[in-house]
């Protein structure tokens, strides 16, 4: 019998027919940093290919920590950022932390919340409206001659740290490690290009030629530090690294591979995906991802079962695809509009037009029906589908994982 861990601390046990196990993948090789702080600390103080954060800020500098969208543990890293920089001796005053409004509407904890209050009182918290013209500001033109408008506090800042989380190149919403500055601190229209459901496909011209913009404005702004962290299961981090953006992506890229990376001999009938981690990981978007490593692993009229916590209202995207004559008339609109969960709208109707879905959530069943999934209400009810399963993957931290099938 096997076990898939999923949301904050729930769990299912699993057997499939005729007692066959099945391949259990989505486990990250390696342990979470015991002290995160100190893990922060010192990739700061030894970055990679870059001097010390000392030696690179005056205690004048208008420093700028741009927060990536739900950030894993972003109150122990934010803070343990802020230390290091009142240790460099840069003025608190000068110290602006920008936080995206995705966040501020799934109800994440305040990123200063761990400062203690004199020193919190010093820090300023902004959150990033992508629609307050007056808050952003011009920074160049792309090729196609469309403005490049980001956040004035970064456009204005000395100095501005990136602090992002390594995920797959191939995932959805993701341009590489300078994603945490552009597209998620710029306008409203850019943050709808960049929605295009040209970019699901990883191997495409139009991804290759978003990440390739996102790398130039990141040139153009001359952010050369960044901070990353590798994720481990869950809420947990396996590692921080800071430095030279170039030497931070490499060494990311290879040691995300080398934890996350796996290999399964065949596909399966039944694919059961679990999305672990507290309220900042059951999102509409981690949903879709969880979906888009399932259906490359599942059997062609096969099934997908996905574990989580998700209990956030759908979003527009969603929200087109109840009621629609077809999924393809749905996706025209979408496509046309592109709201925040376009991507996962779209993985969802690529999913079902390769297997059965069904959901374990903390969704309205009636909600889960609507949208075309098969609502599972216990564990047990998971178990008997399946016993009738002869083949079966137990994919773990899917939004996370990289699988490919031999």
């Amino acid at each position: 019998m096997a076990v898939l861990r999923y949301g904050a601390d729930s769990s299912v046990r699993l057997e499939f027919a005729d007692g066959v196990p099945p391949v259990e993948c989505g486990t990250p090789r390696g342990q979470s940093a015991a002290d995160l702080a100190a893990a922060v600390t010192d990739a700061l103080r030894e970055p990679l290919e870059y001097p010390p954060l000392a030696r690179n800020t005056t205690p004048g500098d208008r420093v700028v920590l741009a927060l990536d969208h739900s950030l894993p543990q972003a109150t122990q890293i934010t803070a343990a950022v802020i230390r290091a920089l009142v240790d460099a001796r840069v003025d608190p005053d000068g110290i602006t932390v920008l936080r995206t409004q995705d966040d501020v509407d799934a109800g994440a904890e305040d990123p200063c919340r761990l400062l203690p209050g004199p020193l919190g009182e010093r820090i300023t918290l902004f959150t990033h409206d992508p629609t307050d013209r007056q808050r952003l500001a011009y920074l160049a033109a792309t090729d196609a001659g469309e403005p490049i408008l980001l956040s004035r506090a970064i456009h204005e800042a000395d100095l501005v740290l990136p602090i992002g989380c390594l995920q797959d190149d191939s995932a959805a919403g993701y341009y590489g490690i300078h994603t945490p500055i552009f597209p998620a601190f710029s306008d409203r229209k850019t943050l709808q290009r960049f929605r295009s459901l040209g970019s699901l496909d990883a191997n495409s011209k139009h991804k290759k030629e978003l990440v390739r913009e996102v790398e130039h404005v990141a040139w153009l702004l001359g952010i050369n530090f960044t901070i990353q962290l590798v994720p481990a299961a869950g809420d947990g981090i396996l590692h921080v690294l800071a430095g030279h953006s170039d030497a931070v992506h490499k060494q990311g890229q290879r040691l995300y591979e080398a934890a996350w990376s796996s290999r399964t001999p065949h596909r399966a009938s039944l694919v059961v995906a679990g999305i672990q981690g507290n309220a900042n990981k059951q999102t509409w978007q981690n949903f879709g991802r969880a979906l888009a490593t399932a259906v490359g692993l599942v059997e062609d009229g096969g099934t997908i079962a996905v574990c989580c916590d998700l209990a956030a209202a759908p979003g527009e995207a969603m929200q087109r695809m109840i009621g629609a004559q077809s999924r393809d008339s749905a996706l025209r609109h979408i496509r046309k509009d592109r709201p925040p969960d376009t991507q996962p709208a779209a993985q969802l109707a690529r999913a079902l037009d390769r297997a059965k879905v069904y959901l374990l959530s903390r969704l309205d069943p009636s909600l889960v029906e609507d949208l075309d999934m098969i609502p599972i209400a216990a564990a047990d009810e998971l178990a008997r589908l399946a016993r009738q399963h002869k083949s079966g993957i137990l994919l773990s931290n899917a939004p996370q994982a990289t699988v490919t099938v031999k």
